[in-house]
This record gives structure tokens, C-alpha cells and sequence, in this order.
């Protein structure tokens, strides 16, 4: 799987560790940095890290800050992108299976790696119940909501 990365200052650390992870497990990896713990603004690498898993340049995101909902709010403004903070294994797997997301925010200042680490595994290895009714009007419901309120990306 491709994945995007992204983070701010806060979450830079954790970020390297689940790259080692993924790289481990097999996924192409896309680092929308920082690069260095300096402080910096983390619109300036979410934004583009939630365009290129809106366009199809990446399967899912990873995105880590100091709590993980300023990457949540900034994902979840661009079409095409389902951001969720998840803070542990079970958080993640209902992200997954319940809600389709193609994000996930984690919060390094939250979380310790050993359970951050386990959460990405879960959130990466779980399936979508596409086959419950229950949970594809949910899902359907909240993208008539983007259809709605949200600008489609050009090209996409």
C-alpha cells in the first residue's frame, strides 16, 4: 500500500517510528515532512499529505501531531478524505471497519510509540464491512454530506 505521512514538530519522532514500521511491513512510504523536530505549522504538511490521498497518489494517510485532532480538522476539509484520531487498537479498528477512513491522526504527545505502532497495524490490516447494510448507509451518508458542502478536486 502506499501511504502518506505527515506531521508538525510534535509528532515528528512518532512519525519516523511508524515509517520504520511500514517500510518493514512492505508499504511504499510518501513523506510529506517535517523532516527535523523545528518548530513549524502543521497545515504547511497535513494540507498536502490529505491532497495526494484525495487524488489517488496514496491509499491512506498517517498523520501525527501533538493530540492528532489539528490533523483530523485539517484532513476532513478536502474532498475525498475520512480522517479519524484513534488513541487506541479498538478506535482503530472500528475507524476501519465501521467508517471506511482513509486516514488515521494519531496525537504523539497522547500516545506512547508501543501502542501507536499497534494501532497503525490494526488500522492497516482492517477490512471496511462493505457488506453491512447498516454500516454502507452510515458511510453513504456522510459522503452525500461531502457531495454537499465539500469542493471536488479538479482531476479527480
Amino acid at each position: 500500500m502506499k501511504i502518506a505521512v505527515s506531521s508538525d514538530h510534535a509528532g515528528f519522532a512518532l512519525k519516523e517510528e511508524i515509517k520504520t514500521l511500514l517500510a518493514t511491513e512492505g508499504h511504499e512510504i510518501i513523506d510529506f515532512g517535517p523532516y527535523n523536530e523545528e518548530p513549524c505549522d502543521l497545515p504547511d504538511y497535513v494540507y498536502p499529505a490529505s491532497l495526494a490521498v484525495a487524488e489517488g497518489k496514496a491509499d491512506r494517510g498517517i498523520f501525527v501531531d501533538g493530540v492528532g485532532y489539528g490533523s483530523a480538522m485539517i484532513a476532513n476539509k478536502i474532498y475525498g478524505v475520512y480522517a479519524a484520531v484513534c488513541q487506541d487498537p479498538f478506535c482503530a479498528k472500528l475507524a476501519r471497519s465501521h467508517s471506511n477512513t482513509n486516514v488515521l491522526c494519531l496525537g504523539g504527545k497522547i500516545i506512547g510509540s508501543g501502542i501507536a505502532l499497534e494501532i497503525v497495524t490494526v488500522w492497516l490490516t482492517t477490512d471496511y464491512l462493505s457488506h453491512i447494510e447498516k454500516y454502507t448507509n452510515r458511510v453513504n451518508k456522510v459522503m452525500q454530506i461531502s457531495e454537499k458542502h465539500l469542493k471536488k478536486l479538479s482531476g479527480v
